[in-house]
């Protein structure tokens, strides 16, 4: 199946539509299922995170889409989990017990050196200040410990999909253009990959950079090493906005066909 997408952020997280606004747009741009991930609940300050008191009426809101448009679409009520530590992640069980249709794991905070959880994502602006203020311009430290929270996700479990994993390139190149030549680089990304490969999870494509940024996540270099060992994997937007739902997503999935990936 090809029209689906299982990474759609709304009004209740950093998202600029609502359930309902984009419920209708994924109608009727002729998708099958969506699956709806607000950036769950987390126990530290976040701007871009959902309330926990919120959660019921969000809940609510995919039940109506279900109501409105079963069954041209489906509408899965998921969460985009952030990893903090063995203490809070999707398998803790505040998130067991919302029994979620599925969630999506991913690392946005790590802890800086004196061990306060900085945000490593979002605008380049951000991040650079976050390196000159907490992290002491030390990338290596960042990047080396992004993947160290990242292999204990994965170890953790308690999810369905692995987001975006190489995510940190992003600002991470854009501090250092060569980051991603860099030997210690490649050998944190090939070590991911293959924990990856042995947990059996579903990755995810993450569209939402190509056409701002030109780059998928993962990158594209490592898509024929996945393909080959039969990670199982979806074509993901991360959509913030209706109207971009679909966005590259054709672009992904012909790559996988061309790598011998099957998609229908």
């Amino acid at each position: 199946m090809r029209l689906y997408n299982y990474h759609t952020h709304t009004q209740y997280c950093d998202g600029h539509n609502t359930v309902a606004e984009m419920a209708k747009a994924a109608v009727d741009q002729g998708f099958e299922v969506i699956g709806f991930t607000p950036h769950s609940p987390i126990i530290i300050p976040s701007p871009c995170n959902m309330k926990a008191e919120d959660v019921p009426a969000y809940l609510d809101d995919v039940r109506r889409a279900n109501e409105m448009y079963a069954p041209e679409c489906r509408f899965l009520a998921g969460m985009e989990i952030d990893y903090l530590d063995k203490d809070f992640n999707a398998s803790s069980q505040y998130f067991v017990d919302l029994d979620l249709d599925f969630a999506i794991s991913s690392v946005h905070f790590i802890p800086a050196q004196g061990g306060e959880y900085i945000d490593i994502d979002g605008k380049y602006e951000r991040f650079a200040r976050n390196m000159r203020e907490h992290f002491h311009d030390d990338l290596r430290y960042v990047v080396n410990t992004y993947f160290s929270q990242s292999m204990d996700m994965l170890h953790q479990g308690g999810f369905t999909i692995l987001g975006h994993f190489d995510k940190i390139a992003l600002n991470g190149a854009a501090h250092d253009p060569d980051l991603e030549q860099h030997g210690w680089y490649i050998d944190l990304v090939q070590d991911y990959i293959r924990e990856i490969e042995k947990s059996g999870v579903t990755i995810e494509i993450n569209t939402k950079a190509k056409e701002t940024f030109g780059r998928f996540f993962p990158n594209e270099l490592y898509w024929p090493q996945l393909v080959e060992a039969r990670v199982p994997i979806v074509v993901n937007s991360d959509a913030h906005y209706a109207d971009r739902l679909n966005a590259s997503r054709g672009a992904a999935l012909q790559r996988l066909a061309e790598l011998g990936y099957a998609v229908s």
